[in-house]
């Protein structure tokens, strides 16, 4: 993919950005319904994927942005196929052994990301792409998401059913080194993720190596910390 380079400048919604390219203000589609406030800031440099499809608002899709002298993948559901892949590719520890991998998996009135089985056991599996870095600690949501605190009931129902349940955190910012609720902007996500992990479901977390030439999962996962407070946070070693 030959990505267009471009200068961000505005967010007139979260939809869209204003972007500088060769000196034109050009209108770009932001995949990312996140707030981004810390990562899409005037003058950053962005990278922009090219369209050529005449039914399209835009012309360019926002897929990059630098920050904190790496890459930032800004496109969230590149999330799911990340981990699907790095998953049947067996980079995955502690999901390897399944015979059976499927996207999308219908549960009742919800969609999990990731459907796993073998002769022993079903598997369902949450991704979240997590963009917000302070400190170096990764945290998610940026914004309040009712709809991820309902993914994650979800989960808890299935596992009293017997099945094994898993929240996986993709970290999509090379810069974060650990991962947290962000207690801040979500209470409600980040306590039902407590719940969660209480009644069974597993947490994993793993970061991106992110370059223009293709992202790919760092096979490391990495540790993550539950507690509301912030003085209990995990120490980067």
């Amino acid at each position: 993919m030959d990505y267009v380079k471009g200068i961000f400048k505005n967010r007139p919604n979260r939809f869209i950005a204003e972007v500088e390219v060769d000196g034109n203000l050009e209108i770009a589609h932001v995949p990312n319904t996140g707030r981004c406030k810390e990562l899409l800031v005037e003058e950053a440099v962005v990278w922009l994927e090219p369209s050529d499809n005449p039914n399209r608002k835009t012309k360019f899709s926002l897929r990059f942005v630098e920050n904190k002298g790496v890459l930032v993948s800004l496109y969230s559901q590149q999330a799911n196929s990340i981990v699907y892949d790095a998953i049947v590719d067996g980079k995955i520890k502690e999901l390897l052994n399944y015979s059976l991998h499927q996207r999308e998996k219908t549960v009742d009135n919800s969609r999990i990301d990731i459907y796993l089985a073998n002769e022993n056991e079903e598997c369902y599996v949450e991704v979240k792409g997590v963009t917000l870095i302070v400190d170096g600690e990764a945290r998610f949501p940026d914004a309040p998401t009712e709809r991820g605190a309902k993914h994650l009931k979800e989960l808890i129902k299935l596992k009293k059913q017997g099945n094994r349940c898993v929240v996986f955190f993709l970290i999509q910012h090379p810069a974060g080194k650990f991962f947290r609720p962000n207690w801040d902007n979500d209470p409600v996500f980040s306590e039902t993720l407590n719940e969660a992990y209480r009644q069974g479901v597993e947490i994993l977390v793993y970061r991106c190596d992110n370059q223009l030439s293709g992202i790919e999962l760092i096979p490391q996962s990495l540790d993550f910390d539950l507690a509301q407070s912030l003085s209990n946070g995990i120490v980067d070693d």
